[in-house]
């Protein structure tokens, strides 16, 4: 995600990693809850299941007519939103009401009573859910812990659900956690995750580092329909990214599986990160886990 850090108030957040490209005018910063009660407490940046990744490049915050797109509006429309699972929603939504920051959606507003979306420093939306207890049993609740928030999911929207799946499951060996169907609204939802033995059957509020997919129904019929992949103009979500044991072994499995790359290990000067493309376009980095196996360094 494209972003000017200077403005962010982090909630509860805690800056994981900070990579500094000056040369290249940008820096990155990896984001994480990282209290005790966290599921990656204390873990390094890359041994993680749920982390943002924020993008600053050198100057954006000078300029006043800058705005990364979002993804929720034309021409730009492909990502969604991230989602933050919380202990109790209502006393959360209004922490961060309170914190000065404007929301897409409320708790009250429309159908969708269990769900709200706020919007970050830069119009990004923010999913927030109930981690464990549904949205009525926390009704009265005034009191909400950040240390026990989840990183729960990212969201992207896919033409054609059937090769999306096969793609996140065969290619990048996810499992199906859970489908939501909903056809009087003409849409279904898929998440995805690394979950050993799941069989479309999770609870996932109260994990990290989901990919939910949102079909809308009779897009891949449609020759000329696309979604945008955040990287071309008008720019802001970047990518997704997975960890791997082997970084070389990883990718030569990606070659075999005949994916569409939009970097390999060996283009350019960055040799510890490749990015395949999904069947939308969206960029999948790929990088080394470096607890199970050092490579970076970083």
């Amino acid at each position: 995600m494209d972003t000017d850090t200077s403005r962010y108030k982090l909630n509860r957040m805690s800056l994981i990693q900070k990579i500094p490209q000056p040369d290249a005018k940008f820096d990155l910063y990896f984001l994480a809850y990282d209290s005790p009660n966290a599921i990656s407490h204390n873990a390094h940046w890359s041994d993680r299941q749920g982390i943002l990744e924020l993008t600053h490049n050198y100057g954006t915050e000078d300029d006043p007519a800058y705005k990364p797109n979002n993804g929720n509006s034309d021409p730009g429309r492909g990502f969604g939103h991230i989602c933050i699972a919380v202990d109790n929603i209502q006393a959360a939504c209004q922490r961060i009401e309170d914190a000065g920051y404007t929301f897409q959606k409320k708790l009250t507003d429309g159908r969708m009573r269990h769900i709200a979306f706020a919007l970050d420093p830069d119009g990004y939306w923010v999913e927030v859910i109930s981690s464990r207890k549904k949205a009525e049993e926390t009704e009265g609740v005034k009191e909400t812990d950040p240390s026990t928030y989840r990183m729960n999911h990212t969201m992207i929207r896919v033409k054609d659900h059937s090769k999306s799946l096969e793609f996140y499951q065969d290619v990048m060996g996810m499992s199906l956690l859970r489908t939501n169907e909903s056809p009087s609204s003409k849409f279904n939802l898929y998440f995805l995750g690394y979950v050993p033995g799941a069989n479309n059957d999770v609870n996932t509020s109260n994990l990290e580092g989901v990919l939910e997919l949102t079909w809308n129904y009779g897009t891949e019929k449609d020759a000329d329909f696309k979604y945008h992949d955040g990287n071309s103009e008008p720019q802001g979500f970047g990518h997704i990214a997975i960890t791997v044991d082997d970084l070389d072994a990883a990718c030569s499995r990606f070659e075999e599986k005949g994916v569409r790359w939009k970097k390999r290990l060996t283009d350019g000067r960055m040799k510890n990160v490749a990015f395949v493309l999904d069947p939308d376009g969206y960029w999948v980095e790929v990088v080394q886990n470096e607890k199970l196996k050092t490579r970076a360094n970083w």
